[in-house]
């Protein structure tokens, strides 16, 4: 996969439509990569030989002893399952489709310089014989959930497919799906070619702002992966203007005019002028509810400040007023494996190993899923998710909690 990226990235392109100066604003900021990053990497290489296979050209599987767990295997199945679909449907169609995989596209006739790396461009016919395009796009995360619907990072990607075999196929057709197993998320947005090409041309003015890194700072969720986050002005002033909205009670001291003295409280004057926070207690659930996006934009600016300042402190040794670097718990760890073994069986100590049953995914590899469904399918399970709040704009269906089908105790009959 390739590791470019372009400036006015389709990824990060939902940020810059909406803060336009940010693009700019995170140049002096390195783009650090993480642990979640590096497994959604190896994820997609996974996803990218699967496809591949399938395509018949020769690939050897990508390796990875920290991320090559049953749960990758899993979630690259469904999207490796679903691209496949899609082919097989474009077969059924009465044509072959072309495939794509990891293809660079191109759409810097919108965006100035503008590129990026299409997990899957397919391009046939639908069910009614017009000429199509189907984007897909593998998404490991499982923190926020991702609609393909008017999806600027997948009306990109189209729009860049467009430009590249546009002009060799009859495309009137669209689609852009997103697969994000972990929120068991398969999403799909349809759109006339015209209507994509149109809003192409309507954020045009907009893409040349971020680049030349003009426009005004618009603070949103858009803010959450931008770097120049815990330290930008307008993120700052939002998120305490949100809390001295929504949690202070500007017009109340920190203690009442008749605060009692006691023998174990020294006599000195309150601060009135100090804001205290209202009584969560005492606030209706309908109005907690109000209040909840509010909790995630806050919240979520406090951690990249604190993240920032820590790095700052830990990394580079910026002192920080009032705060101290210090070495927290750790836990004991063997230097060398072999040696314990070793020491331990010459004093007659022998019982060292667990022996556990191997995973439900190293069954499937060993057996082939057919033989596996065949004889070990009728022991699969899979148990409903952890339950989570989550706002009424996500898709999902919500759960019955009026049933309850496994109590823990049973309702004892009425006596007379």
């Amino acid at each position: 996969m390739p590791d470019v990226h372009a400036l006015l990235s389709a990824s990060s392109s939902k940020q810059w439509l909406h803060c336009p100066p940010s693009v700019r604003l995170q140049e002096n900021f390195p783009n650090e990569s993480s642990v979640y990053a590096e497994e959604g990497t190896f994820a997609h290489e996974i996803c990218e030989y699967k496809v591949r296979k399938y395509l018949h050209e020769r690939v050897k599987r990508p390796q990875s002893e920290e991320f090559d767990t049953e749960e990758i295997e899993q979630i690259t199945d469904v999207y490796a399952e679903f691209v496949i679909s899609i082919i097989e449907q474009m077969r059924e169609n009465g044509c072959e489709p072309l495939a794509f995989v990891e293809e660079r596209v191109d759409y810097s006739h919108i965006a100035p310089s503008g590129f990026g790396t299409a997990d899957m461009l397919i391009i046939g016919k639908d069910e009614n014989g017009r000429g199509l395009l189907h984007v897909c796009d593998f998404k490991t995360g499982k923190g926020v959930f991702v609609d393909a619907d008017h999806n600027s990072q997948m009306m990109l990607y189209a729009l860049g497919g467009l430009a590249a075999y546009g002009f060799l196929y009859d495309i009137e057709i669209v689609r852009m799906s997103i697969i994000q197993p972990r929120l068991d998320n398969i999403s799909t947005f349809e759109c006339s070619r015209q209507e994509l090409e149109d809003w192409g041309e309507s954020i045009k003015p907009t893409a040349l702002l971020a680049f030349e890194g003009k426009g005004e700072q618009h603070p949103g969720d858009w803010c959450r992966f931008c770097r120049a986050k815990p330290v930008c002005k307008a993120c700052a002033d939002e998120a305490l203007a949100l809390c001295r909205e929504d949690f202070l009670d500007l017009d109340a001291g920190a203690f009442d005019d008749t605060t009692e003295e006691s023998d174990m409280t020294a006599p000195y004057e309150a601060d009135t002028n100090t804001a205290v926070f209202k009584q969560p207690g005492l606030i209706p659930i309908s109005e907690l509810a109000e209040i909840l996006p509010t909790l995630n934009r806050i919240s979520s600016w406090i951690e990249a400040v604190f993240a920032f300042v820590s790095s700052e402190a830990i990394n580079h040794g910026v002192p920080i007023p009032g705060y101290k670097v210090v070495e927290g718990r750790s836990k004991r760890i063997f230097t060398d494996t072999k040696a314990v073994v070793d020491t331990a069986v010459q004093n007659g100590y022998t019982d060292l190993y667990k022996q556990t049953l191997i995973t439900l995914t190293e069954f499937e590899k060993m057996m082939g899923k057919k033989k596996f469904n065949e004889l070990l399918g009728a022991y699969v399970a899979k148990p409903p998710g952890k339950l989570a709040l989550v706002p009424e704009s996500d898709p999902r269906e919500p759960v019955d909690l009026t049933s309850a089908p496994d109590q823990e105790f049973s309702v004892l009959p009425d006596e007379e």
